[in-house]
Formats: C-alpha cells, structure tokens, sequence
C-alpha cells in the first residue's frame, strides 16, 4: 500500500511539472510591453535610496493591476499583494530597482545622460548592472499574474527592492532594512525567488548552484596617518602614499598564503586611494576603501582578523599609524538545495533542461542573501548575452549592455515557478 501511495504521489508531481506552459498568448503580449518598460527605466536611472520616478512607476502599474500596493518600504521601495482565488502558501518575487554611479559608454538609443550628486560629487547615473531588466520583468510577471488570480493558490507578493548595491554612507537601506520594515510578514512569507540577468549567459540560458551561489560582501576603510613635507625632502617626513602601497601589498598576501583556497574563494580588492593635493608635497594622511568577498564564513572571519591584526602593523612599521573598519554589505548568497531541487523541473520547463545549467559560485555579491537568511530562497541567473556572439560587456562597468530578447524567459520562470510551488 505505502509503495502504491509513494508511486501516485511521484506521478503527480512529475505531472505538475510535465505540463507545458500556462500562458502563451499571455507572455507573447507581454513582451514588447516589457522591453519597453526596460528601455524607459534604463534611460531614466537612480541611485540606491533615491529612486523616486522608478518607484512611481512601478506603484502605478501595480495599482492599474488591481494589485494592493505599500510604498515607501525602505525608503522607495513598493510592495505589491496579488492574492489568489484559492487559499494556500505565501511566496514572494523580488527585483531590485536601483541603478550605479557609472557613465554610459555606448550608442544605445536609449542611453543614459542622467547625472545625480554621490558622495558629494555630482555623478553620471547608469543601470550597470541590469537592475533595470529586473523591474521590467516583475512589472510583466505582476501583469500577466494578475489576470489569473483564479489559476493562483495562496498569496504573490511583489518585492521592488531599493538600493541593492548599497545604501549612501550613513543612511540604511535595501533587504535588510526592508526586512527590519517587515517586508516578509503580514502575510508571511514561506520562499522567495529572485533573479539576476547576467551579460555574460547567453540569452535562452538560465544557470544556478545549489547551496552558497554568491560571496559575502564586506565593505573596508583604511585610514593612514603620516607626516607631512616637501616632496623633495622625504626624510623629514612620513609618507602615508608609500604605507598605502605597503598596505595594499600586504592584504594580498592574505589571499595568497594565509587563506585556504581550496575551500572557497575570497578576494580582497583596494577601489579607491585619495590622498595629496600636489606634485611636490608630500601629504599627511590617506585613505582607502576597498571590498572583501568570501564563500566561507569561516574564511571570511579570519581574512577580516589578519587585516585587523596587519594593517597598523605595517603602518608602524614605517613610522606611521593606521586604522581599519569593516562593515558588512551582503551576507553569502544561498539557495535552499531542497527549493532548487523542488524547483529545477520549473526552469527546465520554461528554458528547456539543456538551458538551464548548473555553475559554480561566483565572488559577486547579492544582498537577496538577507531574505535568505529568514525563509529558504532561490536566486537565479538570466542569459543576457546576444544570441550568436560570445561578445560580453561586463557589469558594473560603461560597457555593460544586454540583450532584450532575453527579458521573457525571466517573465516565464519567475511565473511558471511561483504557480508551481504554489500547487506543491
């Protein structure tokens, strides 16, 4: 009898998924809707806790949806509810909406030209990183969803999630305060889904890693006192420039013989030296700022000890002093293997089994990983790389760009996999 039961449940749960797409006409509609919706984001870009029209925009498509909606989550960021017709789970879907401080390098039509202040300086502004492709495709899942509250069993919500990449320095922001502000409660929420469109995937592709996909994140300032003279007297003073590049030299070594690299990967990149103000003098102090990525916590709490421990040590060493801080950005971005396995028949479906890939973990870093943190995730990659090139423009960088053919398939999987776990 148990062998019998065992069998029909097997069956049915492989006939959940053996089925093919819901919604053809549906997702044939919402293409062109979507690539727009892309394109205007794109051409009108904000910065993380600043995304004023973007979060206008996304409320009122949410409200002509009939989709209950809060706005002013962390900041700028809009929830919207979509409950089902039948009663069941709560899943949430989340897209970050935030775009970088990075000019625009291509002759795209619809490029950015929007400028915005940063650190006290004003900035060029542009979705470097896709974020923009994000919005548009939660925008067309809400939609399509929308229509067929009948077919969903349980509750959607719809996470627009502000400042991904970081708040401004002294202000919070993106999941964690997001999480803080109660995002998965009330109802509360039992998975989340996100995804992540990526330059160098080809379009029709989706890849994903069961368990820690992305790095911990860990943001670091190293601020090096000397003593200021003239350039052409170096003796008489200290050189925080020279103690800086000793510094830099030994964080390396950290990664190069203290940190076991067969383990996990880790990375410790200095981004940004300012210090002096002319050719012949020699400054009084300098500052650093860079990131830490790590795979492992254990890792990630010892490479965090030994700068700790070097920093001023070297400092010393060369007649000056120095201090170090570190705070942490993301925490290891992890899916939930018993909701990727649940789920992987979901992406096959929509992508077709040999599109959808299985990767290994990757140093960029997500704060998706906070909601993860709370209730089992699952964050994927989307192919945005133009079909018949193996031409990439990388993220985060005035080249990146990607293809818009590839939107749809995130507006399938991110539908198809919440009506599936819905019905689970």
């Amino acid at each position: 009898m148990k062998k019998i039961l065992f069998s029909s449940l097997l069956l049915t749960f492989s006939g959940l998924f053996a089925q093919s797409l819901r919604f053809d006409k549906d997702y044939t509609e919402i293409e062109p809707k979507v690539v727009e919706w892309r394109r205007e984001i794109h051409q009108n870009p904000e910065l993380s806790n600043r995304e004023f029209k973007t979060a206008e925009k996304i409320a009122e498509h949410l409200k002509s949806l009939g989709i209950e909606i809060e706005t002013g989550v962390a900041h700028t960021g809009v929830v919207g509810i979509l409950k089902g017709k039948k009663k069941g789970k709560v899943i949430a879907l989340r897209a970050d909406i935030d775009a970088l401080p990075v000019p625009e390098r291509n002759d795209l039509p619809f490029k950015s030209n929007v400028t915005a202040e940063f650190r006290g300086e004003t900035v060029p502004v542009m979705h470097a990183c896709g974020h923009d492709t994000h919005i548009a495709i939660l925008m067309g899942v809400a939609e399509i969803l929308s229509k067929h509250t009948d077919k969903i069993k349980g509750t959607i919500k719809f996470i627009f999630q502000p400042a991904e990449e970081g708040p401004p320095p002294g202000e919070e922001g993106g999941a964690s305060l997001m999480i803080k502000e109660g995002v998965l409660k009330n109802p509360d929420v039992e998975a989340i889904f996100g995804l992540h469109i990526n330059s160098e995937t080809p379009v029709g592709t989706i890849r994903y890693k069961p368990g820690g996909t992305m790095a911990a994140v860990q943001h670091f300032t190293i601020n090096v006192k000397g003593k200021q003279s003239h350039g052409s007297q170096p003796w008489s003073g200290i050189d925080p420039i020279l103690i800086s590049a000793k510094i830099i030299d030994g964080l390396q070594t950290i990664i190069s013989r203290e940190a076991e690299l067969t383990n996990e990967a880790a990375v410790i990149t200095v981004g940004k030296i300012t210090s002096g103000v002319r050719f012949n003098i020699i400054p009084e102090s300098a500052e650093m700022i860079g990131t830490v990525r790590t795979l492992d916590y254990d890792m990630k709490e010892q490479i965090a000890r030994r700068m700790q421990e070097m920093v001023p040590a070297i400092a010393r060493a060369y007649g000056g002093d120095a201090t170090f801080t570190i705070k942490d950005n993301t925490d290891i971005t992890f899916n939930d293997p018993d909701l990727v396995d649940k789920m992987l028949p979901s992406l096959q479906k929509v992508a077709g089994k040999d599109k959808v890939e299985l990767q290994k973990a990757v140093t960029g870093g997500e704060d998706f990983s906070y909601y993860q943190n709370e209730i089992p995730g699952f964050f994927f990659f989307l192919g945005g790389m133009a079909p018949g090139t193996t031409e990439s423009f990388p993220h985060h960088t005035p080249d990146f760009m990607i293809d818009d053919s590839g939107l749809i398939l995130g507006v399938k999987a991110l539908t198809e996999m919440s009506l599936d776990y819905l019905e689970l």
